[in-house]
């Protein structure tokens, strides 16, 4: 089966509440390709090597969270920017990205999909923060249980964890990709432990001084699970192909 691009577009716009957000990069087209759309490919970063695989699977699209025309970026095509722009013109294929709108949804968004992996109760966003969520852990844990949870379901060690390993935890805050910034949203939320994928070094010193534990569990590791789950929707909805590359980020 295929589905109208535009028709692919315009209900993804709807179910993600696109305008809602004031983004740094566009969501959703980036790159036009095909009209008509039979096999995606997923993944978190519009990367060559994704492209490269999207291209042997024949792909008639890719879709990333992290995609291209960043505010601030060089808008020159040069170099390997123009190379990934070439393969995807060549190979007709259209690249569509969602940000912010992909890290919020309910249900599809990447910290709902990483309250569902880790089992998390999911209570709300933390005052002043919307992308951000704090709930509970199944049951109360050690700090070091939870990074070892953490290892497991993602499949990749944290980066950083800032606070006593064996302090016991329950009330959880989390933001996935480099939210370090909302850790006093967090803390003031009441959570123990915030947990994100990346930090700066300025995010250590915050987390001392409101009292949180913080856990950098990876940016790619923690925003693999918002492309998977709406790549899984469009082929139920659509009834089109779909399958997640997973192109390693050690970041």
């Amino acid at each position: 089966m295929t589905v109208d691009r535009y028709a692919l577009l315009q209900d993804t716009c709807s179910l993600l509440n696109c305008g809602a957000y004031k983004d740094s990069a566009p969501n959703g087209l980036q790159v036009e390709g095909k009209p008509t759309i039979t096999c995606v490919v997923s993944g978190v970063t519009a990367s060559k090597p994704l492209i490269t695989k999207a291209i042997a699977l024949k792909a008639d699209a890719i879709l990333v969270h992290h995609g291209y025309f960043w505010r601030g970026d060089d808008p020159c095509i040069v170099g390997p920017f123009r190379q990934k722009l070439a393969m995807l013109v060549e190979h007709n294929i259209n690249l569509i990205a969602y940000h912010l709108p992909l890290d919020d949804h309910a249900i599809l968004g990447n910290n709902a999909q990483l309250a569902k992996l880790m089992n998390w109760s999911m209570v709300g966003s933390c005052h002043g923060a919307p992308l951000s969520r704090y709930g509970q852990l199944e049951k109360p844990s050690k700090v070091i249980q939870l990074c070892h949870v953490l290892e497991q379901k993602l499949a990749h060690k944290p980066h950083l964890v800032v606070g006593n390993p064996n302090q016991i935890i329950q009330n959880v805050a989390w933001c996935t990709g480099a939210a370090g910034n909302l850790i006093p949203q967090a803390s003031q939320a009441g959570a123990d432990v915030y947990v994100t994928g990346e930090v700066s070094e300025r995010h250590v010193h915050l987390a001392k001084e409101w009292d949180i534990v913080l856990i950098a569990a990876g940016h790619h590791a923690t925003e693999r699970y918002g492309v998977m789950a709406l790549g899984k929707h469009w082929a139920k909805q659509y009834n089109i192909n779909h399958q997640f590359v997973e192109i390693y980020s050690p970041v």
